[in-house]
């Protein structure tokens, strides 16, 4: 299994050629390290032989050699350090790094990688920095805390890691210039106000100007602020409190 995969760079277009998602393009070469977000290496002892970068996420990776033989990425969580023994599995103990479901977690312990749906791997707290919280156990669902500050009800099968992800000072990291920018593969904005009209709600007037609107707009037309969730999706029943709102 291969470990790093050359990045492919579709520059926000869609398979007919055309810009589906604005502002990117002219990223810089990268290789993509493949990480494991499902975590089903179960019952294997693994050692932590590398924390490396990777520029395609805010967290750094930790390369695991298992006891097989194999070698897989994982998130980096805080406090995993060189030559530590990780596992992931019903019986794995509570300690940072290591995988097991989260029927088995304890409340208030700080969780990264959660599974939303069993056996499809981590999809919630990956960024740096971020961890979950376990609010509380109910029959076959966990309450969780979000680090939006939203909280929500998950199946309490789904896997989580234990700890807090790494990299934490990410935040304060200031790009510098625009041509770092760009090597990012991320191309300008221009605000909707120094638009014309007809390329953007926002836009037109005399001189400098507001919106001009009931309220903010995306350059589709859609409302840009406040809820902008469906009122109507499958997965409100499983929402006990919405996220914070600015």
């Amino acid at each position: 299994m291969k470990l790093k995969v050359i990045k492919k760079k579709n520059s926000g277009r869609d398979s007919s050629g055309k810009v589906s998602v604005r502002h990117q393009g002219g990223q810089h070469k990268r290789y993509l390290r493949i990480v494991d977000f499902k975590r089903d290496k179960r019952e294997i002892a693994g050692r932590v032989i590398a924390i490396e970068y990777d520029p395609n996420r805010t967290s750094d990776v930790a390369l695991i050699q298992y006891a097989d033989g194999e070698k897989r990425f994982i998130l980096a969580p805080e406090g995993l350090n060189l030559g530590e023994k990780i596992v992931s599995g019903d019986k794995a103990a509570l300690k940072v790094g290591n995988s097991l479901p989260m029927k088995r977690i304890p409340i208030g312990t700080v969780v990264h990688n959660v599974e939303l749906t069993p056996g499809r791997g981590g999809q919630l707290a990956r960024g740096a920095g971020t961890g979950a919280i376990i609010a509380a156990h109910e029959g076959d669902l966990v309450h969780i805390k979000l680090p939006s500050g939203e909280m929500r009800k998950i199946r309490a099968e789904g896997f989580a890691t234990i700890g807090n992800i790494g990299n934490i000072e990410w935040k304060n990291e200031v790009i510098g210039s625009a041509g770092r920018k760009r090597n990012m593969g991320i191309r300008p904005t221009v605000r909707g106000t120094a638009q014309n009209p007809r390329s953007h709600p926002h836009g037109g007037g005399e001189g400098r100007s507001g919106i001009g609107l009931k309220y903010p707009k995306t350059y589709t037309g859609r409302r840009a602020v406040g809820k902008t969730r469906r009122k109507n999706k499958y997965s409100n029943k499983y929402i006990l409190k919405g996220r914070r709102q600015k």
